[in-house]
């Protein structure tokens, strides 16, 4: 039996009205993946949309990036994600949100999405989000109406990282302001250096260096709960 996680992507692909292509950021899932396969877990993916799943990022120096892209079985599942509403929420000990640009415009506000963390977090599972991807936290709910991230410690894509790429002007939010404003007490390093927040059942990390240490700590989490939860054939 094993624990099954689910693994949310972006399905925009357009990074605001620069004409420039975006999507879910590959390490973001390839890091992460490497270490729940490590660790015998079930790994499933989905996205606001459904079918294949925009990517940027593919740096084929990164030999976790390339035996990514090179499995088949691997790529068909990004390619072909579930839609929000065929997901059984039960069925999960984890959800993942990735991160990429992309997150930016799809992920605040699916209401599916946000119905489907909060079940899983309040089964006594874990959330997961990196670099952009806590997006998809901002209006998650609990069933008592406070925002999930409300009173936690959390890390996400910082206000400088953002003017370090240019696009604090393209995105339609910043990430760090909006966490704070959601009543989260956002924890940061210098730059595009790993940081990773574990507060309760809720595990960030603020870039892409921090995806290995989410998925991690995710692991890490998961071993600390009986083995029938939300387990899998």
């Amino acid at each position: 039996m094993s624990q099954k996680v689910l693994i949310v992507l972006t399905s925009h692909d357009t990074l605001g009205e620069t004409g420039q292509e975006t999507g879910f950021y590959l390490s973001e899932v390839s890091h992460p993946v490497e270490i729940f396969d490590r660790a015998g877990l079930t790994v499933e993916y989905v996205s606001p949309k459904g079918g294949k799943a925009p990517m940027t990022g593919s740096d084929r120096s990164d030999p976790i990036n390339a035996a990514f892209l090179d499995n088949p079985e691997k790529m068909t599942q990004v390619e072909n994600t579930l839609h929000p509403t065929q997901v059984n929420p039960a069925e999960y000990a984890a959800i993942f949100y990735a991160g990429g640009h992309g997150t930016m415009w799809d992920f605040p506000e699916n209401v599916d999405l946000a119905r489907i963390a909060a079940h899983i977090y309040e089964q006594g599972g874990i959330v997961g989000a990196v670099c952009h991807g806590p997006a998809g936290l901002v209006n998650v709910r609990l069933s008592n109406q406070d925002y999930l991230i409300t009173g936690k410690g959390v890390a996400g894509f910082t206000n400088e990282e953002e003017v370090a790429v240019g696009l604090t002007e393209v995105v339609p939010f910043l990430l760090e302001e909006m966490l704070t404003e959601r009543g989260a007490t956002v924890e940061k390093a210098p730059n595009f250096q790993p940081k990773i927040v574990v507060s309760d059942r809720l595990v960030t990390g603020q870039n892409p260096a921090s995806a290995a240490g989410v998925g991690e700590q995710i692991v890490a989490l998961l071993r600390q709960k009986p083995s029938n939860l939300s387990a899998s054939a």
